[in-house]
């Protein structure tokens, strides 16, 4: 039952595109193939008339109408006007933060059902909804004892809503996985499935409030942005307290032209604060849109001295993390890029096991080559980075490359941060932005600290490896003495020849065997 309903909301979902007129615009009927137009010919008979006039707005509604997973897949693509035709990302750019919120009254419901009591126990005064977002709203609020802070509440029913919608995209992966054979080296599958476990740790507020916490930690130790203060005693499931931030989210266009902020340096700690936590720290803020970033404006005091510019990143719902090998793989092909070093990037890849063995490295090399010499040192005017990413997506196809999932998190985070950047910074130049966080990270991975953690990761496998080995003694030393004593036969059922090795000799040499792989296991485990 639960697969047709499921069916059936997929359905649905085409049905809301076609009514929105956002399942085909007209305005780019000219740039899909013949087939594909005469489809958005047909639904557009069957869409509502009058929308409104720009596709991305339309695209917006359609999806807040199909709900929340919808809407996180919106909040991607409004940062990549690069990508694709600014008009459209303006038109989805109320997603970041402005999407419809729900009622005071339940808001305030709900607030009385995590705290047991009234808001009006714990707080002098709530507001209405200040900003609201796929999963969420935030009301200002102010604490008996002076404090304001940001109160921030869950949708109702969010997460039977959400489990519906990832359902329907489960599916949808499931028939591209059957019948879209070109796809099948993107496992959609696995990406819908990486994404689902990702959303639904986003709807327990306490999960949260521990990743901010442990962003924060980050947050002090580099500098390049910061986190608001948590109230643990008044959060919950479904509510968080934070401290209030005073300034202006990065998702408005005031921003770029009020002299209180300064939009290049924005963008130079949005870069360096999401390398630093990814390659660092091997954890990241994993939902860099420009609605989650908010910064307080410069004030020059009266003794002339500069204060506010901070860089403030909430709602830490969904968190990054890499592990060791992973943070290494990322930072030598960034590295690799800035050094120009193809041979060394293409390595990389083969030593992950990330292309078929196969592929010779040279010809991977000579087809990274193709991509990083013509963006090498452009800025972000001169560079489309939606041919850049198509040629990719050509290579990994002739490279037979598949998805890596564990790497889906840093992937579409990085995508975002730069799109973010280039808003802010029209001459951002990615390579140049990246390199002191990329080179520190190599002088640490490649360098005497690195070499001497690689030494200390290899004597823990080894300790691993010699807790094991008296048990692996005693197998060996009882599959022995039953192989001489005739129980067991490891030579398979023909008979044996004369000139056979004797029994004795034979487990000799088998154990002897195993104890030099364990041996090998040891020395190279630890050198």
């Amino acid at each position: 039952m639960k697969l047709v309903m499921t069916f059936f909301r997929m359905l649905r979902t085409g049905w809301v595109l076609v009514r929105h007129d956002a399942l085909v615009p007209e305005e780019y009927e000219t740039s899909v193939p013949f087939f594909i137009r005469w489809v958005g010919a047909v639904s557009r008979i069957f869409a509502i008339k009058n929308r409104a006039e720009n596709p991305g707005e339309r695209f917006a509604n359609a999806l807040e109408k199909l709900g929340p997973a919808y809407i996180k897949f919106g909040q991607i693509l409004a940062t990549r006007a690069d990508m694709l035709d600014p008009v459209f990302v303006k038109g989805l750019s109320r997603l970041k933060d402005k999407v419809p919120a729900f009622d005071q009254d339940k808001a305030e419901a709900m607030l009385a059902a995590e705290w047991g009591a009234p808001w009006q126990d714990k707080l002098a005064s709530l507001s209405e909804p200040i900003a609201a977002a796929s999963v969420a709203q935030v009301h200002k609020g102010v604490l008996k004892t002076g404090e304001v802070v940001a109160v921030k509440i869950l949708r109702p029913d969010i997460r039977a809503r959400m489990t519906k919608d990832m359902d329907v995209l489960s599916m949808v992966a499931a028939f591209a996985d059957k019948f879209a054979k070109d796809l099948e080296r993107l496992r959609p599958k696995v990406f819908i499935e990486t994404a689902r476990r990702a959303v639904m740790l986003e709807l327990d507020l306490r999960l949260e409030a521990a990743a901010a916490s442990e962003i924060s930690e980050i947050a002090k130790d580099t500098g390049f942005f910061k986190v608001p203060e948590i109230y643990w005693d008044l959060g919950g499931k479904d509510v968080m307290v934070t401290d209030w931030v005073e300034g202006m989210a990065v998702s408005d266009d005031k921003i770029l032209t009020d002299p209180a902020f300064n939009p290049k340096e924005i963008a130079r700690n949005v870069m360096h604060g999401f390398l630093a936590s990814s390659f660092d720290y091997g954890v990241f803020h994993a939902d860099m849109h420009e609605g989650n970033m908010i910064v307080t404006p410069k004030v020059t005091g009266e003794d002339g001295q500069d204060s506010g510019g901070d860089l403030y990143l909430i709602d830490f719902g969904i968190l990054g993390r890499l592990a060791p090998k992973e943070q290494r793989f990322h930072a030598e092909i960034l590295y690799g890029f800035l050094m120009r070093d193809y041979q060394r990037i293409a390595e990389v890849h083969f030593e992950a096991g990330y292309v078929p063995r196969h592929h010779a490295t040279e010809d991977f090399a000579s087809a990274l080559r193709s991509v990083g010499e013509p963006i090498f040192g452009k800025n972000a005017n001169d560079v489309s980075m939606s041919k850049v990413l198509l040629q990719l997506f050509e290579i990994t196809d002739i490279f037979d490359m598949k998805m890596q999932p564990q790497l889906i998190m840093l992937q579409k985070t990085m995508m975002q941060s730069e799109g973010v950047c280039r808003r802010l910074d029209a001459d951002f130049d990615m390579w140049e932005t990246s390199r002191p966080i990329v080179e520190a990270s190599m002088r640490r991975e490649l360098g005497i600290e690195g070499r001497v953690n690689d030494v200390l990761d290899g004597l823990d496998r080894a300790c691993a490896v010699l807790d094991k080995l008296p048990d692996a003694v005693e197998d060996i030393a009882a599959l022995a003495k039953a192989w001489n004593k005739g129980d067991i036969d490891l030579s398979g059922a023909a008979p044996q020849s004369p000139r056979a090795v004797p029994r004795k000799y034979a487990a000799f040499w088998l154990g002897l065997g195993v104890a030099a792989a364990l041996g090998g296991a040891w020395v190279f485990g630890a050198f």
